[in-house]
């Protein structure tokens, strides 16, 4: 990407910690604070504000690209994320990228990769991306036979919690007693179900592929590391990014980060890296924190604390986060409930 001053990436923010740490030195900051950064998603896209995917996307491939010295190619399933970069003829991409359908995903990534292999093109690396719809429920055969073959792809799953662009419905990602179009706030067991659903990056594992990890939005140096070290593989790697979706959610746009912290310091979403299907690093807990802290900004969970509320489903919801943390050993040295 050109450097000049028409070209060069503009900083509304500066002196912060906050967004890549441009105060520290050089060799200390996130892709994001690096001016000449490719901006994989650049501005004027559609999504809507404080969109924890747009974030997730614009993280997680601006550090693709510079691990791979911009020679990266996306497949990228039908959802949000494609919806709102590419509204024809327009699109908000400045890296190779190609639209497949919901749920083939995995298998475009994969026709890529073994295209470039005939061609002898090693230096080019591949990516998959979809939502949770396109990934845990629609495209889950074409990405687990992405696993099972080996196919040398990275594919990265934004998960914000259901179809967002359809108009808020369950996916197998959407957490219980979470209130959408589909499982709706009513009966003696409110919003989604107890014990549907699925964990990807578990099923993952199960695969005993060379890399799987989960990361979030709030966590931007974990995420951009955590891409370079997959980028730094070869064979079938997935992560895994919680991404809030203040439309889907009933949330403020103003706390995705927010939430998306509060999802790793509660146990609602643990934050680890395996390799070869053993857990090899966890991100503890910092501070614990109730889940009471995580749902009430959200309405979709706004059943659980009217008059009367739900305090036995809350409880229920605590007990999963509880289980995440011993299964897992996320809570670090001093990490008591605060």
């Amino acid at each position: 990407m050109a450097t000049d001053d028409k070209t060069r990436i503009r900083f509304y923010q500066t002196g912060s910690f906050a967004v890549g740490g441009r105060l520290l030195g050089e060799d200390q900051r996130s892709v994001q604070a690096e001016g000449e950064r490719t901006n994989a998603i650049t501005c004027g896209h559609r999504a809507c504000q404080g969109c924890g995917e747009a974030l997730g996307a614009r993280y997680a491939l601006d550090a693709a690209v510079r691990a791979a010295e911009g020679r990266v190619i996306a497949a990228n399933a039908t959802g949000c994320l494609e919806v709102f970069s590419t509204p024809y003829p327009e699109s908000s991409w400045q890296i190779a990228w190609l639209h497949s359908l919901f749920g083939n995903a995995p298998a475009v990534a994969t026709g890529i990769a073994a295209a470039l292999k005939a061609k002898g093109r090693e230096d080019v690396r591949v990516i998959g991306q979809g939502g949770d719809g396109g990934t845990v429920d629609i495209g889950f055969g074409c990405l687990s036979g992405m696993f099972e073959r080996g196919d040398d792809v990275l594919y990265i799953c934004y998960d914000n919690q259901g179809y967002m662009n359809t108009g808020v419905q369950r996916s197998g990602a959407t957490p219980p007693a979470a209130r959408t179009a589909t499982t709706q706030a009513v009966g003696p067991e409110p919003g989604n179900v107890f014990g549907q659903g699925k964990s990807a990056p578990l099923i993952a594992m199960a695969h005993e592929i060379p890399y799987v990890a989960t990361a979030t939005v709030a966590e931007l140096r974990d995420l951009e590391a955590k891409v370079e070290k997959a980028m730094g593989m070869h064979g079938p790697r997935y992560l895994h990014v919680f991404v809030p979706c203040p439309l889907g959610w009933g949330s403020a746009s103003s706390d995705t980060i927010r939430l998306a912290r509060l999802a790793k310091e509660t146990g609602i979403f643990p934050v680890f890296e395996a390799e070869d299907g053993v857990v090899t690093r966890v991100s503890q807990i910092r501070r614990r924190l109730p889940v009471e802290d995580y749902l009430r900004p959200q309405r979709r969970f706004a059943h659980l604390f009217g008059d009367p509320g739900r305090p036995d489903v809350v409880a229920r919801i605590q007990a999963g986060a509880d289980r995440n943390i011993a299964r897992f050993g996320l809570l670090a040295e001093g990490g008591a409930p605060s």
